[in-house]
């Protein structure tokens, strides 16, 4: 079927994606041994800026950093797929006094950056009366942004379902209640999954925005960690060991989200077909 869409590669076309690759592959391994040359010439390398990782306390500092920077994703990543999901809903429904309001909702914070959110709700706030403490200003202003941003993802995963499930549904008596239940959604979450984890990737990253607020997450450790004179101002290293921290975690939502979209595609194909009914023969009279 692919092949109807462009033409296969000649032999020389593929000699010269080998000679593409391979050139490619070289710089990307020259770039990377100079920033490590660049590293190692600067002395970042040497132990005396490694040292702080022996010290129980900074151990301590950093998962207690780590535990903030996950509660803080947890708690938007829950709140932005509720908020998400009834955006989604009102966007859909039939009624203008629902969808106008949602739509306008949607496009509204989904135009703001998260750092402004962020800044009016901690700092803007207390002007009127209403005090927030960091965490939940940095939570509000990620559920607000990124549930507008899966709104639309919900919607676009519904709507791209092709119209006759739906109207086989309803011509089989189903309510739209249940029609986006059981027919709708089961399907759309599948192809929406990659797309739903990608932004509560986006959630956990833009969890660092709370550093500027004050709030103690791994970002505003890496900053204090990096400032002690005692480790000779050991930030290069500090930073490696939090970006291995947050690559380890968005690893994890990947392979998170690849055991949920298989697990789903084998309960599928493993779900017996609909058998047709016994046909019962007549009884012949006298027979």
């Amino acid at each position: 079927m692919t092949a109807v869409l462009f033409d296969v590669p000649g032999p020389r076309a593929r000699r010269r994606n080998r000679i593409l690759a391979a050139g490619g592959g070289a710089l990307v391994v020259a770039f990377v041994g100079y920033v490590l040359y660049r590293l190692a010439a600067t002395g970042q390398f040497e132990s005396q800026k490694w040292s702080f990782i022996l010290y129980e306390n900074i151990q301590l500092l950093l998962l207690g950093a780590l535990l903030a920077t996950l509660k803080a994703f947890a708690l938007a990543a829950v709140l932005s797929l509720l908020l998400g999901a009834l955006l989604a809903a009102a966007r859909l429904s039939d009624h203008a006094w629902l969808r106008a309001p949602a739509t306008i909702v949607v496009e509204f914070f989904r135009a703001i950056p998260v750092l402004v959110m962020i800044f009016t709700i901690y700092f803007g706030l207390p002007s009127v009366g209403i005090t927030i403490s960091t965490l939940w200003a940095v939570v509000v202003g990620l559920t607000l942004y990124n549930g507008s941003v899966l709104a639309e993802v919900f919607r676009a995963g519904v709507v791209a379902l092709p119209r006759g499930q739906s109207e086989a549904a309803y011509a089989l008596g189903m309510r739209k209640t249940q029609v986006m239940t059981n027919v709708l959604l089961p399907q759309a979450l599948t192809a929406m999954l990659p797309t739903i984890v990608s932004q509560l990737v986006v959630v956990l990253k833009d969890s660092a925005l709370g550093f500027l607020i004050g709030y103690p997450e791994l970002l505003f450790t890496t900053r204090t960690l990096g400032s002690q004179g005692q480790f000779d101002f050991p930030i290069i290293p500090v930073a490696i060991v939090v970006a291995a921290i947050y690559i380890s975690m968005c690893l994890m939502l990947s392979w998170l989200a690849n055991y949920l979209e298989r697990r789903s595609r084998t309960r599928r194909r493993g779900t017996p077909p609909p058998t047709a009914p016994e046909r019962v023969e007549p009884e012949l009279v006298g027979a």
